[in-house]
């Protein structure tokens, strides 16, 4: 009788490792497929961005195998820096001198496997999905009640005349106040840069705006006759009729780019990252550039008025490094 239970038993444990073993075999089978994990996409974009993405991925049939995250680019730039390739994404887009500087830190991005077709040369792990340049905006109304004259340099904006009437970013909460940084350092250089800076600050008083956008939208308020944002913003703002004009700084008109890369994960998954990265390019830029009016790839044109008048590269590579000196610079000069 007691032989007869333990055969049972036998039988019976035999069986649930057959089951076991079969479930795990099943499991294997779909990881293998790429059928297990939804790509996890890590993003600083704005909504606009995140809407084209995510409308090029649903076009190309991947509606449900993805998860968008949004982050601002200090707490993305963060992860990126702490985390390296253990970081939660299997697909990043953010500001590309943070991908430079994570890659170089930890080389956690994958070679794109896609041609991209792109104008100018990127280094291998990532590709461009937008661009932003920096210009001077004004309030053609304020500026004629103040009697201001129409300014044509960032410099212009730091004289006694301006006081209290004009808003810039933060560079230390916007990557937007460091096209107005570069512009500086580079027509003056660090020590007549200052000077210009401090009078700019000073100038700005309380309208010292911790977003990119914040400066435009105190500008259309009226709260203050000029400041410096992003360009294509202040294009759209005048085409719609609001009393803003635009004006390119004879600084130049400095630029930085977001891309997408794809983390080293070397797993199923990290496969299919790599076909929406190529749907994004392929097929998200035709509304991406909608939004952001920068030329990135062969074919694509855009509006002579959204063309800067002075466009310029800063002589360094933009890395997390720079950005950090230049932040000091800026904070030196209040």
């Amino acid at each position: 009788m007691f032989k007869k239970i333990k055969g049972i038993l036998l039988s019976l444990v035999a069986l649930s490792l057959v089951f076991a073993l079969a479930a795990c075999n099943n499991t294997s089978n779909a990881t293998a497929k790429g059928e297990a994990k939804k790509v996890v996409i890590l993003t600083n974009a704005d909504d606009e961005a995140v809407a084209s993405m995510e409308k090029a991925l649903k076009g190309a049939g991947y509606d449900g195998k993805y998860v968008v995250q949004s982050l601002g680019t200090s707490e993305l730039g963060g992860k990126l820096m702490a985390e390296g390739d253990k970081i939660d994404a299997n697909l990043v887009t953010m500001s590309s001198y943070f991908i430079d500087s994570a890659q170089k830190k930890y080389s956690m991005f994958k070679d794109l496997t896609f041609t991209t077709n792109a104008l100018e040369q990127y280094p291998s792990y990532y590709t461009p999905i937008l661009a932003n340049t920096g210009s001077i905006f004004v309030n053609t109304a304020v500026m004629k009640q103040k009697g201001l004259p129409m300014p044509t340099s960032i410099k212009d904006l730091a004289k006694p005349e301006f006081k209290g009437l004009v808003s810039i970013p933060n560079i230390m909460d916007s990557s937007t106040g460091w096209l107005l940084v570069q512009a500086i350092i580079t027509q003056y250089g660090e020590q007549e840069g200052k000077t210009i800076l401090h009078d700019l600050i000073v100038n700005c008083g309380p309208h010292l705006e911790s977003s990119g956008s914040g400066p435009l939208k105190k500008v259309q308020a009226g709260e203050v006759a000029a400041g410096f944002g992003l360009r294509h913003q202040a294009v759209n703002a005048k085409a719609q009729g609001a009393p803003i004009d635009y004006i390119d700084p004879t600084e130049g008109n400095f630029s930085l780019t977001e891309s997408v890369a794809v983390v080293k994960k070397d797993d199923p998954t990290t496969e299919l990252a790599m076909k929406m990265a190529e749907v994004i390019i392929k097929d998200g830029r035709k509304d991406l550039i909608k939004d952001y009016p920068v030329a990135l790839y062969k074919g694509e044109t855009v509006s002579d008025v959204h063309k800067p008048a002075h466009s310029k590269k800063f002589e360094k590579p933009l890395t997390v490094d720079l950005l950090q000196q230049h932040q000091q610079f800026f904070n030196s000069a209040k």
